[in-house]
Parts: C-alpha cells; sequence; structure tokens
C-alpha cells in the first residue's frame, strides 16, 4: 500500500530562510529516511532537526539513521500544479522490527542537531517484519510533494 507523507512546517521555512544550512537540495543532498517507533509524534509545527524525531527503531536489518533514498527526481506537474519529490521505495533487507513513523530528513549538515527534517509519514499502526524485507512504497506522485494554489 503507498503511502502519503506530511510536510514539517519548519522543512518549508527552512528553503526560504537567511539561514543556508537549513536549505536541502532534494538531488544531490544526501537524503535518508529512519524508523521509529509509536512513541515518537510528530509535531509538524515544531521539529526541525533529526534530533526531534525521537525512539528510532532498533533491530536486525536496521542502522541507526535509517536508509539513503536513491534515484531521486524533482519535477513540476503544470495539470496538477504538484512540486514533487520523488525517489526509489526505501528498503531494509534481511529484517526484524517494528515500526511506526518514517522520518525523512537531510543528512548532510553533519550532526543530527542540524540535520533537518523533511516529512514523516504515520503507519497508521505498528508495522512489524520478521526475517523479511520491510518497504515503504512511496505514493506514485512522490516522496513528498507541494501543490502551487
Amino acid at each position: 500500500m503507498p503511502v502519503t507523507a506530511n510536510w514539517y512546517g519548519n522543512a518549508l521555512v527552512g528553503q526560504f530562510s537567511a539561514t543556508a544550512a537549513r536549505r536541502v537540495d532534494w538531488v544531490t543532498d544526501t537524503i535518508k529516511t529512519s524508523l521509529h517507533t509509536v512513541t515518537y509524534v510528530p509535531a509538524q509545527d515544531t521539529d526541525d532537526f533529526f534530533n526531534d524525531a525521537t525512539n528510532e527503531i532498533t533491530g536486525t536489518g536496521y542502522t541507526a539513521g535509517g536508509v539513503t533514498l536513491a534515484t531521486k527526481t524533482l519535477t513540476y506537474d503544470s495539470g496538477t500544479n504538484e512540486t514533487r519529490l520523488d525517489a526509489a521505495d526505501a528498503q531494509w533487507t534481511t529484517a526484524s522490527f517494528t515500526a511506526r513513523i518514517a522520518v525523512t530528513y537531510s543528512d548532510t549538515a553533519g550532526a543530527n542537531t542540524t540535520d533537518p527534517v523533511m516529512g514523516y509519514v504515520n503507519f497508521g499502526g505498528d508495522e512489524t517484519v520478521a526475517s523479511g524485507t520491510f518497504t515503504i512504497q512511496w505514493d506514485s506522485t512522490g516522496v513528498l510533494k507541494i501543490t502551487a494554489a
């Protein structure tokens, strides 16, 4: 089932702020997706850096910080007025763990206190994998999107 991500509000502010360190280049930056337990509740209005994404999972086949997204593209669809940030589905192989939240962030600033979070997915319930492959299938229109209205 494809998932739809929500933006963190500060991610969008960071793109246009005077602080260049908060800007993200979707195509060239190292963009990652991490997994978190039910005890992390995304604060869409206040979370700004990866250190706010608490309670990262542990388990077989999972490395702290998550996986790097591959095949990233940035497009504009004039028919829907959407700017789409897309990537290959995130995968963890030979995995055994349980996750509730996925967080997408830019891992380029050098520390979790300066790595900007971009968006998150709440799976709506715990998702468990046992000795298998855990895949986040992004929505067909992208990992994240912005609609110009």
